[in-house]
């Protein structure tokens, strides 16, 4: 059901840490990349030095998707130029799917980095103040190991994550140290955890004494481990992520898109941020697992009021972002268009909803997606859905923001599917299904998640790890 952005978010912070031998610093290292131990796809990691005797590390990532049978590429490349002093001088960032190619480009200029940002073809700017991260950062591995840190040593690194439009501060921690046989003699490899702020993500990495990376695991779902370049470019469309990846259940819901309750027990790796409660669903912790309850909301209920949304509490949700280009002509043409000349809140939700059901053609997609270009093309998964509504909605000056969670359907086995949808202002928050036409959202949406992508990046430890029971 969801589109595949938080693999890319994975994969832009494993990127991120170089695998050379400090004493081998020209060279490159190939790596296959796995989703819950099935292989997804690859990637080459290049250090070199340039002719003003810079260097540059670049990392080129290819996934090959297949989501319910549908095969997908998606390419990742970065690269990170730093001076002979050590200074980073710029970064480069590029995700290319089969629709579009989002760009960053960061400069470090007279003590500014000066972010670029190129998405649906449209560019801005933006002034950020300078990174701390410098080649010591990219190589902390290779540095670090040649020092024979000790259990328990820690190390704080930096690193500036276009994506986020911010620097990252990491804290790595050396948990084990143990002796394992590699390339044909004992080698003593480290075990080493590493702490993200803000994105809250957790990455544990196997490193020689040498600081050769072997393999990285982020959020325990997502593995990149060194390989032979022949052995990471084998990679099949076998593995459908989208099945691979539910939560699926040994019996059908039955009427599940209009009965009136639902109750559930869950298992899995829940935080205190993932349980939502509110009019609609309740999820609370339970001894060893979690009890899912849901009603139908009443849309008869919802009261109307006039849009644009004043409320200073949620005006925030009105305003556009790099991934919501609510304030651009298009946007906001067609979704004055398509709400004509309704001027209540509600209606107006409903008008939307309806008109993005109806016109979007649902394929599944491996992109990191934008409303802009969703608008233009009209088709994508849940994912696309989801944020063109919310583009059209903010494009109105209604608070509109994204919701992740899961949703059952009987196919292509009964289950609960990773999937996303909305949730809009209209007095009261109220979650909405542009995907499956829904203006107010069925029993079975569990949601876990919501708000940007940042914020979205709290699944990524569940992926894969979801249990769920049906109680009758």
């Amino acid at each position: 059901m969801q589109s595949i952005i938080i693999l890319g978010v994975i994969i832009t912070r494993i990127l991120g840490t170089p695998n050379m031998d400090l004493s081998k610093f020209i060279g490159e290292q190939w790596f296959g990349l796995y989703l819950n131990q099935n292989k997804v796809g690859y990637m080459c990691q290049k250090v070199a030095l340039n002719d003003e005797g810079n260097l540059l590390i670049t990392e080129e990532g290819t996934f090959k998707i297949n989501m319910s049978g549908v095969k997908q590429d998606m390419k990742i490349l970065s690269i990170r130029t730093y001076s002979s002093s050590g200074n980073l001088i710029s970064i480069k960032y590029e995700m290319s799917d089969a629709i579009s190619t989002t760009e960053f480009i960061a400069s470090a200029i007279n003590g500014q980095l000066k972010l670029t940002k190129t998405i649906a073809g449209q560019t801005t700017e933006k002034i950020l103040p300078p990174p701390k991260e410098t080649v010591k950062d990219a190589l902390k591995f290779q540095i670090w190991m040649r020092e024979k840190p000790e259990l328990n040593a820690e190390l704080i690194s930096f690193y500036f994550e276009p994506l986020y439009e911010q620097e990252l501060t990491c804290v790595s921690t050396v948990e084990n140290i143990e002796e394992r046989f590699f390339n044909g003699a004992p080698t003593k490899v480290y075990k080493i955890k590493t702490k993200i702020n803000i994105i809250n993500l957790e990455q544990t990495s196997y490193v020689t004494e040498n600081g050769l990376v072997l393999e990285d695991m982020a959020g325990e779902i997502f593995t990149m481990r060194l390989e032979p370049m022949e052995v990471a470019k084998d990679v099949t469309y076998s593995n459908d992520v989208l099945v691979s990846n539910a939560a699926i259940v040994d019996k059908q819901i039955s009427n599940p898109r209009t009965r009136e309750t639902l109750k559930l027990i869950i298992r899995g790796p829940l935080k205190e941020s993932h349980l939502f409660c509110d009019e609609r669903q309740q999820l609370v912790a339970n001894g060893d697992h979690f009890i899912f309850t849901a009603k139908k909301i009443d849309p008869n209920a919802i009261l109307k009021i006039p849009y644009p949304i004043q409320d200073e509490e949620v005006r925030r949700w009105s305003e556009p972002s790099s991934f919501v280009q609510s304030d651009h002509p298009e946007m906001k043409n067609k979704a004055k268009e398509i709400v004509e000349d309704t001027k209540d809140t509600w209606e107006a939700v409903k008008k939307l909803c309806d008109w993005v059901n109806n016109n979007m053609r649902t394929t599944y997609s491996a992109q990191l997606t934008n409303s802009l270009d969703v608008l233009r093309h009209l088709e994508g998964d849940c994912t696309e859905h989801s944020i063109l509504f919310v583009g059209l909605a903010r494009a109105l000056g209604i608070p509109a923001r994204e919701v992740s969670g899961l949703v059952y359907v009987d196919h292509p086995k009964p289950g609960f599917y990773f999937h996303q949808w909305a949730k809009v202002w209209v007095g009261k928050w109220i979650d909405v299904d542009p995907t499956f036409g829904q203006t107010t959202v069925d029993v079975t949406h569990i949601k876990i998640g919501e708000g940007d992508l940042i914020d979205q990046i709290k699944l990524i430890p569940l992926i894969g790890k979801i249990q769920i029971s049906v109680v009758e």
